[in-house]
């Protein structure tokens, strides 16, 4: 049996470690539930496609596409699909969700579901598949809707709305405000053979378990003079805040795994992710470190930037994670 050379051997070892630590890039494409926001600094608004690179591992890199007030139609018309379809490469992911701007009237946007809606999706789906990808499928995150639509002069004072807090509401259980938008994104991943994640499910469900009131926790909902980006206030129940952000991105990851197992392994939990670029709930490493409890495990996982060795206060049990990129000095 010949012996191999030294330098046979270290680039083959290298090979080797090259092709089992291939990274694998997840584009997210939608609109601005999943959008990567701007001005994160003071604004507390994100996307769960924002924060969703603090659920999986360095092996995965998470490119969020999904962009404000972008429906499957105007996603293609501006070229915006064409931008990401140039960069998936064999063995990547595209999660596709739609469905918030394609309800609305306006024609550079509306899509109707049973006929234009199901088309975009499957153009997503089969450009994707022919770039040697993987199509997901999304259908959208449900609204934070108790209050259903009744002629104001019904007799039933069931149906009447009431104030609870500051919010008019009269029903104990959400209304949904999709309707056929939610079919085609199940319908065509099925005719397709593609993955399907009922979004709507998972968020309804969670949303429901929190209640009228502890699921404006979730969203921008913020009283005047609470956040300073925000002085008038905000009562907004489509978009998330940074908790809410990490909360529904930690409950599609599960749910993403279900229908894609080959991605659960890479998928991660840590109780706190520092970001300078906001794709986490700190920008700071020392901030995340002053908010850790004292006298129990908190992990840290650091996601980017350069960073001073913070100060841990005596009785914190601290453990930090960081990508490769990152440098703590």
């Amino acid at each position: 049996m010949k012996r191999i050379s030294g330098f046979l051997f270290v680039s083959l070892l290298c090979m080797l470690l090259t092709s089992s630590t291939k990274q694998i890039t997840i584009f997210v494409i939608g609109d601005s539930t999943a959008a990567n926001k701007s001005n994160y600094q003071k604004n507390p608004e994100r996307g769960w496609g924002m924060v969703l690179q603090g659920c999986y591992d360095a092996r995965i890199l998470v490119d969020n596409h999904a962009v404000n007030g972008q429906s499957s139609k105007s996603f293609i018309d501006s070229g915006r699909w064409q931008k990401v379809i140039d960069k998936v490469k064999p063995g990547d992911y595209v999660f596709i969700q739609f469905g918030h701007n394609d309800e609305k009237p306006n024609p550079q946007r509306h899509t109707d579901p049973g006929s234009t809606f199901d088309d975009n999706l499957r153009k997503f789906c089969k450009e994707t598949l022919a770039k040697g990808g993987h199509p997901v499928l999304f259908n959208a995150v449900v609204r934070r809707n108790f209050l259903r639509k009744v002629d104001s002069t019904v007799e039933d004072e069931s149906l009447r709305s009431v104030k609870y807090g500051e919010e008019e509401v009269n029903s104990d259980t959400l209304i949904d405000t999709h309707g056929a938008y939610l079919i085609p994104p199940k319908t065509v991943a099925a005719e397709l053979g593609v993955p399907f994640v009922d979004a709507n499910r998972v968020t309804h469900d969670l949303e429901q378990s929190m209640g009228i009131e502890g699921s404006r926790k979730l969203h921008m909902w913020f009283k005047p003079g609470e956040v300073e980006s925000i002085p008038d206030g905000r009562k907004d129940n489509t978009h998330y805040n940074i908790y809410g952000a990490r909360i529904v991105a930690g409950k599609l990851v599960e749910a993403i795994a279900e229908a894609v197992p080959a991605l659960r392994k890479y998928i991660i939990h840590y109780d706190y992710v520092v970001s300078e670029k906001g794709k986490g709930n700190y920008l700071t490493l020392q901030d995340a470190v002053n908010a850790a409890p004292k006298g129990q495990k908190t992990k840290i996982l650091v996601l980017d930037g350069t960073w001073e060795k913070p100060t841990i206060e005596k009785g914190k049990k601290i453990s930090f994670k960081k990508f490769p990129n990152v440098v703590i000095k």
